[in-house]
């Protein structure tokens, strides 16, 4: 059976909101990332901007994909020792960025950085996600919800070239 693109997008973004991740608290990361950037950016220009990096079907994919880890972990249903690194977020695992990285290629190279400082920051959300609260896996979710805003962030830079150059 092959799925159809709405169908798979209705699938992510209901596995999202199941998660307990919303639109506009991705868009809060990506205001984040490129406030300093873009002069007079606003929440609703982020938001459109992650609206348009869920289309694509590369995010869906690795969205479904990252939670369904996920909640299997969660479930305690995964062959050990895959159950306790991921119940732990082992910090040598390293399949999570991988997977998030998927996201972050969409938009080109800047998006790298991007994903790399919010990841190691974790504001917002993603710090909510990785709380490790012993009730709720995030291994992966906390990195593709990170590399979504790294790349709707990446996409408003190229959008504002001239306004995204650091200022001496």
């Amino acid at each position: 059976m092959v799925i159809k693109g709405t169908a798979l997008e209705a699938s992510a973004r209901a596995l999202l909101k199941q998660r307990g991740v919303e639109v506009p608290d991705i868009a809060e990361l990506v205001l984040f990332l490129q406030k300093k950037y873009i002069t007079d950016l606003n929440i609703q220009t982020c938001i459109d901007n992650v609206e348009s990096v869920l289309t694509k079907r590369e995010v869906q994919n690795t969205i479904i994909t990252g939670i369904q880890l996920d909640i299997l972990a969660e479930k305690g249903e995964l062959l050990s020792p895959l159950q306790e690194i991921l119940t732990s977020d082992e910090g040598l695992y390293g399949i999570d960025e991988i997977l998030a990285l998927s996201i972050v290629n969409v938009y080109g190279s800047i998006g790298f950085t991007n994903y790399g400082y919010i990841d190691k920051i974790k504001p917002g959300i993603l710090a909510e996600l990785n709380s490790h609260d012993g009730e709720h896996v995030h291994t992966f979710l906390d990195d593709i919800v990170g590399a979504i805003a790294a790349a709707a962030a990446s996409r408003l830079a190229h959008a504002h070239p001239e306004q995204s150059q650091i200022t001496q």
